[in-house]
């Protein structure tokens, strides 16, 4: 067996298993918490390399994809830029939820969108470059959305201006994001085994980051993790099933074909949320940055979950189309 086709198992294995090790990282953090939560100054920098791993992934064609088909692209941005950061705040307001505990569901409301959204499009037989098109439009605009949406919906219980969370957001996403996209094009031309490799390797990288963060979240909340209400987290699942229900409407009432509809449905539903927990960190309590985390582990449940649902309803629909 060759180098490469051992790294492919390797990585495969890594990144199939992936909400496994995300849920026994928490457990250790949880009951060892002082192993992990020194972690928690190492969580921007974690999350540089997520996005440079999503750089990677793009080329430019992805990003001409925006200006060749933008209706679906900025219908799918447009639900997600006003029905996430709306229905986190309605969800505070309707919880009476802490303002520790709340910032952190409107930083994930104000969130663009992440990877995940990405693979579970994949594999639920959706539109994949239509949801990668509006995961990079709604990144590159997220050092302007995000901070105006946060700062509109809790500016007066915070002391962060618009210009620190901007700098912040270009510092941990976009630039990162940028520079993935130039080394990809550099070894596409130069290096093209090395690129293909980085292209196996980097999403395993990139599991390995994300259970980093996760962990150092719960570590850092180890002590006042179990006070959170089911308030909290009942806020967070209705958040996201808001998301994932809107998506699919919007989808449906603008009449895209039922791939892009799935497209829409995870683009619209699931957040990066890895940039609001690195920001929750940075700028307010580790407590912020709980329900972030604990983001990242539900949408690796529920994402499979109704990918899965349309992956079967798609095979479905294709052998009722065949000729008997």
């Amino acid at each position: 067996m060759s180098w490469q086709n051992r790294l492919e198992q390797i990585t495969s294995f890594i990144n199939k298993y992936f909400v496994i090790w995300v849920i026994v990282a928490s457990v250790l953090a949880l009951y060892q918490p002082g192993a992990f939560s020194w972690l928690g100054e190492y969580i921007s920098p974690l999350l540089g390399i997520v996005m440079l791993g999503m750089g990677l992934t793009l080329t430019p064609s992805d990003l001409k994809r925006i200006i060749e088909r933008p209706r679906d692209v900025f219908i799918g941005a447009l639900a997600q830029w006003l029905v996430m950061p709306l229905a986190a705040y309605l969800l505070v307001q309707a919880f009476s939820l802490p303002p520790e505990i709340g910032i952190g569901i409107i930083l994930l409301g104000a969130s663009p969108g992440g990877t995940s959204s990405n693979v579970m499009t994949y594999l639920s037989k959706g539109d994949v470059a239509l949801s990668i098109a509006i995961t990079s439009l709604t990144t590159i605009a997220a050092p302007i959305i995000m901070p105006a949406w946060v700062l509109f919906l809790a500016g007066s219980e915070i002391q962060v201006t618009f210009a620190q969370l901007s700098e912040e957001i270009l510092l941990i996403v976009l630039l990162p994001v940028i520079s993935g996209i130039v080394i990809r094009q550099f070894l596409d031309r130069r290096a093209p085994n090395v690129a293909e490799a980085s292209l196996t390797v980097f999403p395993s990288i990139s599991v390995a980051a994300i259970v980093v963060i996760v962990s150092a979240v719960v570590g850092l909340n180890a002590e006042t993790i179990f006070g959170v209400s089911l308030f909290a987290l009942a806020a967070m699942v209705i958040h996201n099933t808001i998301g994932l229900a809107s998506g699919y409407a919007v989808g449906r009432a603008a009449n895209m074909p039922a791939d892009r509809v799935r497209a829409c449905t995870f683009e619209v539903g699931l957040q990066n949320s890895g940039l609001a927990t690195a920001l929750a960190v940075t700028f307010f309590t580790p407590l912020s940055s709980l329900l972030p985390a604990l983001f990242s582990v539900w949408m690796l449940i529920v994402g499979p979950l109704l990918a899965t649902y349309f992956a079967r309803k798609s095979d479905d629909a294709e052998e009722s189309a065949i000729p008997t």
